[in-house]
């Protein structure tokens, strides 16, 4: 009865585990930008742990990277560099999500200024605040 059990749980583990080309053309990379101190706001990862005002990340063509706005400021998203990417819009607004697909080889710059202060919103922060820039290195391969 244990092996049994033992045989159907390694099974649909392997069942489970993606493979290949699929699991690397379907990847999606998601980051946030948060509220911070010293700079008031930063690039930060899924669960909001700050990681700076300038990241970069490399990714297989396909990829995907999603940035959810969790600062309490609006941005203006403009693209410095690489093929055009579909922004859905170049304001981004807190409390949204924006999916930006790489179908692409290339390296790409994305950057983020906030159109509120600190001191517009009312927030203690130290020194001036971040302009966000974030650089996507995608491969020519899946």
């Amino acid at each position: 009865m244990r092996r049994t059990l033992l045989g159907v749980a390694v099974g649909l583990a392997i069942l489970a585990v993606p493979t290949g080309t699929a699991a690397a053309s379907s990847a999606t990379v998601r980051l946030t930008i948060v509220h911070v101190l010293r700079g008031c706001h930063s690039w930060g990862t899924s669960d909001s742990q700050p990681l700076g005002p300038k990241r970069t990340v490399v990714l297989k063509r396909g990829a995907r990277v999603q940035i959810r706005v969790n600062c309490s400021m609006s941005f203006d998203v403009v693209q410095l560099a690489g093929p055009r990417l579909a922004l859905g819009g170049t304001r981004w607004q807190p409390g949204t999500a924006h999916t930006l697909a790489f179908a692409r080889a290339g390296v790409y710059r994305l950057q983020a200024t906030n159109i509120e202060s600190s001191v517009d919103q009312g927030l203690q922060t130290l020194g001036p605040d971040n302009v966000l820039v974030l650089t996507v290195r995608v491969s020519q391969q899946r």
